[in-house]
């Protein structure tokens, strides 16, 4: 294993950025349709298709996810997506019309220093068809496609992945772009809040401070007091080889946005936009009670370490003002 969403067999990611713009995106694609649900938890999201992952509503497999950041205008990297897909005839079939079912979510990054002078157009569809079309099982992490961008309240945020095995065999893993209002360190030290479910050094191995002072545990946001509802969201996504129906996936989902409040502080504020979608590739039998509980436990360590992980790969902005990387300070 790997140690990314890739573990899981028959997923794969791809990024493009730009670095000029200061943005990209991330795309996730299922050789095979997968079961999937949405858990939203952030006071300001920005969704795509979210509509169609309601236990309520009749599709229940999709064909990839978009990630990107471009606030509302980085929605449209799903149509680049689903444009990818349906070149290969994947999708939701109606006698012969074929639709790719591609639910994305986004990042404000719109203040980070890139130029976001596109003219009439964003360059977000584009670029998640040149995501897409770059899919395969190895992927970069820290500032890349939809973390290129990505930034939290005192380091450089990114893109973060992490794996993890269930005792009875079943993979989990989850990929997360970490652009939170909060802090993912303890204080401006370089303690992670997620330490204590760090798997080999992932992030640092420097574990938590001895103790905490008042000063570790006060509010730290993006902008300060200026901050808004707009400028931020952390989005993950977990994939599991397990077999589940929707509303299991959706359990799954609740359960492992959990993981957010181990690795972010404050989270799920007005000011967060957080979004975790599931997907289960339907490979695996699971206890529909014990099993997914477990399932989801390991599930929410994993998102925890995907983010700790998105913020130390991070390499900062080369733009007047721009946040220090993690590694810039403690590397």
């Amino acid at each position: 294993m790997k140690n990314l969403l890739t573990d899981i067999a028959g997923v794969r990611v791809g990024h493009a950025d730009d670095a000029a713009l200061a943005s990209g995106v991330t795309a996730v694609v299922f050789d095979q349709p997968a079961v999937a649900a949405i858990d939203v938890r952030g006071g300001g999201p920005g969704i795509r298709e979210g509509a169609v992952l309601d236990l309520a509503n009749t599709v229940d497999r999709i064909h990839g996810i978009s990630l990107g950041g471009g606030s509302a205008f980085g929605l449209e990297a799903g149509g680049g997506v689903q444009a990818w897909l349906a070149e290969l005839g994947r999708g939701f079939q109606i006698r012969e019309a074929v639709i790719p079912i591609v639910p994305g979510a986004i990042v404000f990054d719109l203040l980070n220093g890139g130029d976001k002078k596109w003219g009439r157009f964003a360059p977000y569809r584009e670029l998640g068809y040149a995501a897409a079309a770059a899919a395969s099982h190895d992927f970069a992490l820290g500032s890349a496609g939809a973390g290129f961008g990505a930034t939290t309240a005192n380091f450089k945020g990114g893109l973060g992945s992490a794996s993890a095995v269930t005792p009875d065999g079943v993979r989990v893993a989850a990929l997360a772009v970490v652009n939170a209002v909060g802090s993912v360190t303890v204080g401006d030290g370089p303690w992670f809040w997620a330490a204590p479910f760090e798997t080999g050094g992932e992030f640092g191995g420097r574990g938590l401070p001895p103790s905490f002072t008042p000063e570790m545990l006060a509010m730290r946001l993006k902008g300060a007091d200026a901050a808004t509802a707009a400028e931020n969201t952390t989005l993950a996504v977990v994939v599991t080889d397990a077999i589940l129906t929707k509303p299991q996936a959706k359990r799954l989902a609740m359960i492992a946005q959990t993981g957010f409040a181990r690795a972010i502080y404050p989270v799920h504020a007005p000011l967060d936009g957080d979004v975790l979608f599931t997907a289960a590739t339907g490979e695996k039998p699971i206890d529909p009670l014990v099993g997914l509980t477990e399932l989801g436990m390991v599930a929410a360590n994993t998102v925890a370490r995907a983010i700790a992980r998105g913020v130390y790969e991070a390499a900062a902005l080369p733009f007047p003002g721009a946040l220090p990387a993690w590694k810039d300070r403690f590397g």
